[in-house]
């Protein structure tokens, strides 16, 4: 087993419709642009309420991925 190196990135997700859908199109994004995403932790959870109803969720994540190439 190898040893691993990650970086780590921050994302702020958002969903009209729930927690996890606003994790899901953070980590979906990106996977555009990122290679290697290996894991995330959400740090922090809010949300926007309109006349007494949640309206819209937000999520801030820590995203790691590998680094590409050799170790020394």
């Amino acid at each position: 087993m190898s040893d691993h190196v990650y970086k780590i990135v921050e994302l702020v997700g958002s969903s009209a419709t729930s927690i996890e859908d606003a994790i899901q199109s953070a980590i979906k994004r990106a996977g555009q642009t990122l290679r290697n995403l290996q894991w995330f932790e959400v740090v922090q959870t809010r949300g926007h309420v309109e006349d007494g109803e949640v309206k819209h969720y937000q999520v801030v994540l820590k995203a790691g991925f590998t680094l590409e190439g050799e170790t020394p």
